[in-house]
């Protein structure tokens, strides 16, 4: 199995590699060697998922994400793993860091090159085996970003470089004033420069904001 292979799958399943690394040992999930993170692939991920019959269920965009990704395990030979669910809380968080593709921001939130603030995880494919990972030289987009404009974009004060104020966040959700939170998505995270050509519609982010909303 080759990496050109596996991004070609993930691709058409409608997902991206955040990122692709042979974790430290103290970070591997049992039997690993290869661990590749997924996001949404961008544009057209969410009217994708949307018409999928898998796009069911309490939590619709979950239940298609352990769908899809346990699928390509299969086809893969890698063993699906994700941030959700349990009863095994994995470290989606440190496997990021760690890779050094995925970055921590300025006010805290992580972020990619591809997808800027936006950057989220679907999922992970574990391989038992090395597979051969492209060259790059990784580098934060947030070290060229001169404004750093996602610093002063929370207009309720919640999110900034000191501090994440969760329940002054819902605070600001449950006002008129936070409607364009609501449904278009943090304003930090719209924010941020990196994310602007990344394509994720306003409708993703209401549902995303919708769950994070109401706990």
């Amino acid at each position: 199995m080759t990496y050109k292979k596996i991004d070609a799958a993930c691709a058409a399943a409608g997902l991206y590699i955040v990122a692709a690394f042979s974790p430290a040992i103290d970070l591997r999930p049992e039997g690993a060697r290869t661990l590749f993170l997924l996001g949404p692939r961008e544009p057209g991920f969410w009217s994708r998922v949307q018409s999928d019959t898998d796009f069911q269920g309490p939590n619709p965009l979950d239940h298609w994400s352990k769908i899809t990704i346990s699928r390509l395990g299969k086809i893969l030979g890698a063993q699906a793993l994700f941030p959700f669910g349990g009863p095994t809380v994995q470290p989606f968080v440190s496997w990021a860091l760690a890779s050094g593709q995925v970055w921590q921001s300025p006010v805290g939130l992580l972020v990619d090159s591809t997808a800027g603030l936006f950057v989220s995880f679907r999922g992970a494919l574990a391989f038992d085996r090395v597979i051969a990972l492209p060259e790059g030289a990784y580098q934060s987009p947030c070290n060229t970003c001169v404004r750093q404009p996602c610093r002063s974009a929370c207009p309720a004060g919640a999110l900034n470089s000191d501090r994440y104020d969760i329940p002054t966040c819902h605070d600001w959700l449950d006002k008129i004033d936070g409607k364009s939170c609501l449904e278009g998505g943090c304003l930090v995270r719209r924010s941020c420069p990196s994310g602007q050509s990344y394509g994720r519609l306003e409708a993703q982010s209401a549902h995303h904001m919708r769950y994070f909303h109401k706990g």
